[in-house]
């Protein structure tokens, strides 16, 4: 049985995987710019009406400096991340740069287990040894 994080990361990958095929169909004629602005404000949309809907504004009040800065920070990283990534969607192959882009795992484990102190395990590190021998391989000529 499917444990609720595991599930949830399962429809966040199906979605994921659908993401970057419909998003190359949209750049067709337009800059990435272009494209991850559009995105973008849909995104917005959809996180802002998600949280209205299931949230009270009142959770507002539980925000701290910390958590703004952490949270700021982040987006931050996911915009440079998103406008090197539709550049690169625009110009080059999806099936590529998609499994590129997710050599970003090995990046966030190594941060998960230093700065998360998450556990090291032996399953854990046999499918990030996977993605890193896959990555060498699409990246070599």
């Amino acid at each position: 049985m499917m444990n609720n994080a595991v599930f949830l990361a399962v429809v966040a990958m199906v979605f994921a995987g659908l993401t970057s095929v419909i998003a190359k169909f949209g750049l067709k004629d337009i800059t990435a710019d272009l494209g991850l602005a559009v995105r973008t404000m849909v995104v917005f949309g959809i996180v802002m009406l998600n949280y209205m809907v299931f949230h009270s504004p009142k959770e507002l009040q539980t925000l701290t400096k910390n958590n703004i800065l952490f949270l700021a920070i982040s987006g931050i990283t996911t915009s440079v991340s998103w406008i090197f990534y539709y550049k690169a969607i625009k110009i080059g192959n999806v099936s590529q740069v998609a499994l590129i882009d997710k050599g970003s795992i090995i990046i966030t484990l190594i941060l998960s287990f230093t700065l998360l102190n998450e556990p090291m395990t032996a399953k854990v590190l046999f499918g990030a040894g996977f993605i890193l021998v896959g990555l060498i391989i699409l990246m070599i000529k």
